[in-house]
């Protein structure tokens, strides 16, 4: 088994997880509003990790890595592959329950930068360093890097979780974080499942010689959850003829590939409607009679195929086609083939056998998302494009599906179009082979592709739904180029703004890039800083030890972000600003005159900038917060911070700054 985010269950009732082991997140993809991301990523991350704990069994040795966690803030696991090691440490994580600081993925390697950079953990942290396939390079590189680490996590009060090769060597000096996971007992797993999927217990305690048998052969946990889930099905498909057993020889059953059977049947169903039919049921199933007939019909139009010119009443009915293919509807009227994996394989088989007819697939695929149907659910929709998707990843193809979710997002799109873009690239991201490549391309795609029709949008909404929960920096990269392309609405910039509010190590990491890192600052990027450079979330300490106004390189930053902002743009367009930030001081206690002062240092000596923060200082006042008496003492305050900055007298503090000539920037 693969630790990875590998398994896939068509038509879960509920969350469904392969247990200790591989996780395949489900990403709300909705678009209730579609100039807004959705939820906030570290939510979904939250989410995603409460989900992973209902489905968790404890491996053997779970309860020595706790009591290790909870002790030293740092726990190496080690554990034979399908074992559940990323499970468990996820587990571990996400079972503390901090006020402070995100859930996240070290990659080293890619953008976040070397593990011995302080500035990668922030307060509160909790963070998963995946080395379950690593190399024997990476792997040294590591440990050699790890003290490093670990200091950082002590300094910042974070925790960290090291899932380490199953051959990897681990020095003397490091065995006392180490902690040793092994399976847990495959029928609990098992029957967590069924109960996830809210199965009476007295159905499935009873004895069934095919799930002996299966549990006998030692099954990674993936394997159990797709048993699980294959149970399931039978039940739903046969509740009142068969019983657990028997529900359990079907899921045995559906182990086969049906690979011969599927070849056997479709050289045998010659016509076009009844392969279209086929199609359809595989790719829809599950689905109402309705939308898989409408589903074949559209197919047919699609490759311009001739309509059957006998007499509607003298053809066969729906039923009796269904019948012929081996699928047939329940008493809901949603349509299934009568063997259990079935519709995989057959999926698989046109993909695989009629190469000339995939864009055409791809092509129907998005059209049936925009059937008009009252049985088509986003669900449904979101099934039928994992779907596709799937054939896309299972041949080598998720660059290829990449650019299928750009073409589905040209102009005009429809919403349904614009969900099916979004979760086809969603599935490329995370897949283990692909998500690092593709997460490249939607980088070099945020920074120079020129964003047609709604390109954009999908973009913003994979960063914040997709990349975000687990890469949060390399989302705040590409939402800050998307941000710094937008004209008009701001849909990045509000998205980059609520993940910065995620971190304050983000909101650091952010203003540095902005300023200290930034050789030429645009106008855009200062607009940028206006609204990443917030003082309320400045002062606040947020659970940290101290507020980020606090510390020197944060002060810098603002600083020099505040200079670029006089000189780059309108008095008109950094007022608003301005006054926030005195209205801030207002109520900043300790922290007023540091605000303040940072305000009159970016100024400098300009005597045009320092009149136009004194003329917005007496703007703000009747607004203040506490009222204008307070707006008037800050505004005091500030005017002898300006006359120290010239260089005046005590007394010249009464004297407001002489208006510039000219027009002030």
């Amino acid at each position: 088994m693969s630790d990875g985010f590998t398994t896939r269950v068509e038509q879960p009732s509920g969350p469904v997880h392969a247990g200790p082991g591989t996780l395949n997140y489900t990403v709300n993809l909705g678009l209730g509003d579609q100039d807004k991301p959705g939820r906030s990523p570290r939510r979904i991350a939250d989410d995603q990790l409460r989900l992973l704990r209902q489905q968790f069994v404890d491996p053997h040795g779970m309860g020595a890595a706790r009591r290790l966690r909870d002790a030293s803030r740092t726990v190496i696991l080690h554990g034979a592959p399908g074992s559940g090691r990323t499970a468990a440490a996820r587990v571990l994580l996400y079972e503390l329950h901090q006020d402070t600081g995100i859930f996240r993925e070290l990659l080293p390697g890619e953008e976040e930068g070397a593990l011995t950079d302080p500035e990668l953990v922030g307060v509160g942290d909790r963070l998963l360093l995946n080395l379950a396939r690593a190399d024997v390079s990476q792997w040294a590189q590591t440990r050699t890097d790890l003290s490093a680490l670990r200091t950082a996590v002590q300094e910042q009060q974070a925790h960290l979780v090291v899932v380490m090769p199953h051959d990897g060597v681990l020095e003397a000096h490091l065995q006392p974080y180490r902690a040793d996971i092994a399976r847990p007992p495959a029928i609990e797993v098992f029957r967590r499942h069924l109960r996830l999927h809210r199965i009476p217990h007295e159905e499935y305690l009873r004895r069934a010689p095919a799930l002996d048998a299966f549990l006998a052969e030692q099954p990674p946990m993936e394997e159990i959850a797709l048993f699980a889930d294959r149970v399931r099905r039978a039940r739903a498909a046969h509740p009142a003829h068969d019983g657990f057993a028997t529900w359990c020889e079907r899921s045995r059953d559906a182990r086969k590939q049906w690979r011969t059977e599927v070849a056997e049947l479709v050289a045998k169903q010659k016509a076009a409607s009844q392969r279209a039919l086929l199609f359809a049921t595989a790719m829809l199933h599950g689905a109402h009679a309705d939308v898989i007939h409408h589903g074949a019909a559209l197919l047919l139009r699609i490759l311009n195929t001739p309509r059957d010119e006998a007499p509607l009443l003298e053809g066969k009915d729906l039923s009796e086609r269904l019948a012929e293919i081996g699928a047939a509807p329940g008493p809901d009227g949603h349509v299934r083939f009568d063997r259990l994996g079935y519709d995989a394989a057959v999926r698989a088989h046109f993909w695989d056998h009629m190469p000339d007819l995939r864009h055409h697939f791809s092509t129907w695929t998005v059209h049936g998302t925009e059937l008009d149907d009252p049985h088509i659910t986003f669900a449904l929709r979101a099934r039928l494009v994992s779907r596709l998707a799937d054939q896309y990843l299972r041949t080598g193809q998720g660059v290829d599906l990449a650019f299928l979710a750009e073409e589905w997002s040209a102009a005009p799109a429809t919403r349904a179009r614009l969900e099916a873009a979004i979760g086809a690239l969603a599935c490329g991201l995370h897949d283990l082979r692909y998500g690092q490549s593709l997460r490249l391309l939607v980088y070099n795609w945020c920074v120079g592709k020129q964003l047609t029709g709604n390109l954009a949008h999908v973009l913003l909404r994979v960063c914040t739904d997709v990349i975000a929960p687990t890469h949060p920096d390399q989302a705040m990269t590409r939402l800050r180029h998307l941000a710094r392309r937008e004209r008009g609405a701001t849909p990045a910039l509000d998205a980059l703004c609520d993940l910065a509010a995620t971190s304050a190590r983000l909101r650091r990491r952010l203003l540095d890039r902005l300023t200290l890192h930034s050789s030429a600052p645009t106008a855009d990027d200062v607009r940028l800083f206006l609204r990443i450079c917030d003082p309320v979330a400045l002062t606040d300490p947020e659970g940290a030890p101290k507020p980020l106004i606090e510390e020197k390189g944060v002060q810098a930053s603002v600083v020099t972000g505040w200079a670029e902002v006089f000189t780059k743009i309108e008095q008109s367009q950094w007022q608003p600003y301005a006054e926030r930030w005195l209205h801030t001081a207002c109520v900043a206690g300790d922290h007023r005159d540091r605000l303040l002062s940072l305000l009159v240092d970016a100024a400098g000596r300009d005597g045009g900038i320092l009149a136009a923060l004194y003329s917005t200082a007496r703007a703000a006042e009747p607004s203040a917060p506490g009222g204008r008496a307070r707006g008037t003492a800050i505004t005091e305050r500030l005017l002898q911070k300006i006359s120290t900055a010239q260089g005046l007298s005590p007394s010249a503090a009464s004297t407001p700054p002489a208006p510039p000539r000219g027009t002030t920037r």
